[in-house]
């Protein structure tokens, strides 16, 4: 229940929700072996913090020029050449995040239908600050059946190499929504996925059991659910029942539980 991004094609959801895992004593909780740490969650969420630095930049450079002629376009700091299937891009020094400049380039292929469209960005040696991605990400972007929602999804395949030559490896599925209500109570985000993340010899999967929710009058996910399992040993995280606070439910395979505030 950490807060909701209002920049939701950033992608960061996840990180914002649960980069503020912290554990405290209870009864009957597991060893430290057992647990999963702050700082293997931010590990997990990581990747897609990272990579999400030039999702926003390249959803700009989609949706603006998805004209089937070929055409090339400058920004302040990138080159794009277009094709009737997709655009090369070619970032110098590009500050996308606020923080982090991109260097290197991006390929990208993409589908436009009259309810769905879909682009695929390959990366190769793409450098957010001094962080490399390679690898593939395929966002789908979709209209709602009522006309007042919307959704993407996005499927990653991608290995991050850290500033200390650490690797991490993502890969699965995450489905970000919006339904626009008549006010901003009634304007819901969502996310699901089910995604898995390997590095130094763990593996970790995440899968969401409910939906989880938040509404844009509130800065905290209020319901919903998901299993996060390293090396198999899973524990849920229960983000509550609707209220708008900042306490969420951590609950380990052998009924303990602990009550974290984020």
């Amino acid at each position: 229940m950490k807060k909701l991004s209002s920049k939701i094609l950033t992608f960061s959801l996840i990180a914002i929700a649960l980069a503020g895992f912290q554990s405290c004593s209870e009864d009957a909780m597991p060893g430290e072996g057992e647990k999963l740490t702050q700082a293997e969650l931010q590990t997990i969420l990581n990747t897609d913090e990272i990579a999400g630095a030039a999702d926003t930049a390249l959803a700009d450079l989609f949706a603006g020029n998805t004209a089937k002629t070929a055409t090339a376009k400058d920004g302040e700091c990138y080159s794009a050449e277009y094709t009737e299937t997709g655009f090369v891009a070619t970032f110098n020094n590009c500050l996308l995040n606020g923080t982090d400049n991109a260097n290197g380039t991006v390929t990208v292929t993409y589908e436009v239908g009259e309810e769905e469209s879909s682009f695929t960005a390959t990366y190769q040696d793409f450098y957010v600050g001094n962080i490399k991605i390679n690898g593939t990400r395929t966002y789908e972007i979709s209209a709602g059946s009522q006309e007042n929602s919307v959704s993407f999804t996005v499927e990653s395949d991608m290995t991050i190499e850290m500033e200390d030559e650490s690797i991490i490896s993502e890969n699965g599925t995450k489905t970000f929504g919006i339904t626009f209500g008549d006010d901003l109570e009634s304007t819901v985000f969502s996310l699901s996925g089910n995604w898995t993340v390997e590095t130094e010899g763990n593996t970790y999967s995440v899968q969401t059991l409910e939906d989880l929710q938040g509404n844009a009058t509130c800065e905290y996910l209020t319901t919903g659910s998901m299993t996060i399992s390293k090396n198999g040993l899973a524990v849920t995280v229960d983000f509550g029942n609707g209220e708008c606070d900042d306490v969420a439910t951590i609950i380990y395979p052998n009924g303990a539980t602990e009550e974290i505030t984020l």
